[in-house]
């Protein structure tokens, strides 16, 4: 018999290394209706709960790289979904320094400074990423509490330069060819992706904590038992 576990979502290979556990099953580097069939495929009844984890983008100006936030709801056009909060609280007492709020969900990057603060203006959104809003759906459809834990990776002013866009490739692995082929097309965004770089290593020293703080099934177990 399958013992319980949480069903984790995530983007890019790096997060799903790092979500990896004992009572957890990971989804990573799926987009769009692929990503919800899978996840619909493993939400089965061992399952205790949906949790969207990783980074994120930052729209609220005051957010720096490492900075985790915790969301109470998830929007994206036509859709909004709160979260389970005794889960959240749950995540919030392992994770006190952490920001409570509302995520965006984007089926595309959200790269330039310019629609990065357009997001936040008309959402009041902290963060954005391309994962929780499908998962939130899918969580909903199967009755399953679902949580949000992301860590910003890229601040609300600084821009995400093409070359680091084109690294992001298929299956949530980086494409180093195609960060490369970028800079040979655009030598003069070196500095900026050097500061990516920068902000990425901040992002994953911060999400490993999270990890960690976190525990074996991401706080739901408290979270299960105090409801």
């Amino acid at each position: 018999m399958t013992a319980p576990f949480v069903l984790v979502v995530t983007g890019m290979a790096f997060e799903a290394r790092i979500a990896a556990g004992p009572h957890c099953r990971v989804v990573h580097g799926l987009r769009g209706v692929a990503l919800e069939q899978e996840v619909s495929a493993m939400a089965s009844r061992q399952c205790m709960g949906i949790l969207s984890f990783g980074v994120a983008g930052g729209l609220d100006p005051t957010l720096a790289p490492g900075d985790v936030v915790l969301a109470d709801a998830v929007g994206a056009p036509g859709e909004h979904y709160d979260t389970d909060m005794t889960w959240t609280r749950a995540m919030h007492a392992a994770l006190p320094h952490a920001r409570i709020g509302t995520a965006a969900g984007a089926d595309q990057p959200v790269l330039s400074v310019a629609a990065k603060a357009a997001l936040h203006r008309g959402t009041g959104a902290l963060c954005v990423d391309m994962e929780s809003h499908l998962a939130a759906r899918m969580a909903a459809a199967c009755r399953l509490p679902f949580a949000a834990c992301r860590v910003v990776i890229d601040p609300a002013a600084r821009a995400v330069p093409a070359a680091a866009a084109a690294g992001m490739g298929e299956q949530g692995k980086t494409d180093v060819g195609a960060v490369l082929l970028g800079l040979l097309r655009a030598p003069g965004d070196l500095p900026a992706l050097l500061r990516v770089a920068s902000d990425a290593a901040a992002a994953r020293g911060a999400l490993r904590a999270a990890r960690l703080a976190l525990g074996d099934v991401f706080g739901l177990r408290d979270a299960l038992e105090a409801s």
